[in-house]
């Protein structure tokens, strides 16, 4: 078999890979896989102050304030088949900020499993389990 990449995604990644090892040779070990979440990492989780004022009722009084905002996000993240792992662990980050607690997470990707179908059900409890063990226990 040849090293040559199947498709021009995979020559993408190749070369990447062989840019970082020549500009550190540390970073042979450089997994694009495990980068998603070393990188999701740099990006803050926003105060709920700041979710409330971008995304909830500060602007509009009768709204939908921020933790529902998100929580819907992430039905709708789990409609999607739970496909965009960043984008849904991040969610949960923020949900958990603006006040959710891991029950209702866990019911609202739940609810989407009569929608979205057990797979899609399942890979979303699984990238939001990863948030909620880091979080920690305190609250459920």
């Amino acid at each position: 078999m040849t090293d040559k990449p199947q498709n021009p995604f995979e020559a993408m990644m190749q070369q990447a890979q062989e840019m970082a090892k020549a500009l550190n040779p540390a970073l042979e070990q450089f997994s694009s896989k495990d980068a998603f979440k070393e990188f999701e990492a740099l990006w803050p989780t926003m105060p709920k102050e700041m979710m409330d004022m971008l995304f909830g009722n500060a602007i509009n009084k009768d709204g939908l304030d921020a933790k529902t905002r998100l929580l819907l996000t992430l039905a709708g993240l789990t409609m999607q088949g739970a496909q965009a792992d960043t984008a849904l662990r991040q969610t949960v980050r923020h949900a958990l900020e603006a006040g959710a607690k891991k029950q209702e997470i866990v019911e609202t990707i739940g609810l989407m499993s009569g929608f979205a179908g057990i797979p899609a059900m399942n890979r979303a409890l699984e990238l939001a389990r990863e948030v909620m063990d880091h979080k920690g226990d305190d609250e459920t």
